[in-house]
């Protein structure tokens, strides 16, 4: 227990340079530090997220950097989390905006509300959440000049996942990342989902081609009555309890299809289209 305790000093020691040059109250006028810096681990986040922390650790989270900036009587709390790569980070970002709001260009992607902001850039996922002691005021010009800040200061990638391009956007309602049983099925460990106003498709990116054959091949068995499909270099289409129509195909490495169609023809025609997108 000793040594859980000590980890969080540990990492501010080492980071503290670090997160000087993206956390900082100063970043716009008339804010001030308040308390000390955070600093959390994989071991301990539940004692600041509490419920939340499992959601983080899902996308292969690392430790968190934070701090507490002022301004009169408002207090505004930014949270910087390191995710294991820059496709973790965007999918934490994913699976916590409003997607009834549009995406912000911002990073790989970033939201900006009223009185909350967040954002991804690399493998860092970034929240600002303000306590207004006006709850109606809008300070998202704020959040912003603050979020446009923190961007010079942190590195990587600003594109969102390639694979994303790949979903049609025709009647797309959402995409996301699902960090592990894709579509609810174990053999697919972490992909992308794309919901549309009927019917859902997928990419999973395995190591190798051997990989996902061997992942396809273990799919197939669980699928009682499933036939050969024409799509990409080898697939399989059926009609599955709670998935509907559904066809899986292989591409490469690439492991893709749609599930939640009325037939399993019509999910392979969709998988055909999907399978063409796909470099």
């Amino acid at each position: 227990m000793r040594a859980a305790g000590l980890l969080p000093t540990v990492l501010l020691a080492a980071g503290t340079l670090g997160a000087q040059d993206y956390l900082n109250c100063h970043f716009v006028p008339g804010w001030e530090p308040s308390g000390a810096p955070r600093q959390y681990a994989a071991d301990n986040l539940f004692e600041y997220k509490d419920g939340g922390a499992e959601g983080y650790l899902s996308f292969g989270f690392v430790h968190m950097q934070g701090i507490t900036c002022a301004s009169g009587a408002n207090t505004l709390d930014i949270d910087v989390s390191e995710m294991r790569d820059a496709d973790s980070a965007y999918g934490m970002f994913a699976a916590n905006l409003d997607s009834s709001l549009p995406i912000a260009k911002i990073g790989m992607g970033g939201q900006i509300l009223k009185q909350s902001a967040s954002f991804a850039k690399g493998s860092y996922y970034v929240e600002l959440v303000e306590v207004a002691a006006n709850p109606d005021s809008d300070d998202s010009a704020t959040l912003r000049a603050i979020a446009a800040k923190m961007l010079e200061h942190l590195e990587g990638r600003e594109t969102p996942p390639e694979a994303l391009g790949w979903f049609a956007q025709e009647d797309l309602t959402s995409t996301r990342l699902v960090p592990e049983s894709v579509l609810g099925l174990k053999e697919l460990k972490r992909g992308y989902v794309a919901k549309y106003k009927q019917g859902q498709a997928f990419i999973v990116l395995e190591d190798s081609a051997e990989s996902a054959a061997a992942v396809l091949k273990e799919l197939r068995a669980r699928f009682d009555g499933a036939t050969d499909a024409k799509v990409g270099d080898e697939a399989f289409q059926a009609k599955a309890q709670y998935l509907d129509g559904i066809c899986i195909f292989r591409k490469g490495r690439t492991l893709g299809g749609y599930a939640n169609l009325p037939t399993a023809q019509e999910a392979a025609s969709q998988a055909v289209k999907l399978a063409a997108r796909i470099p």
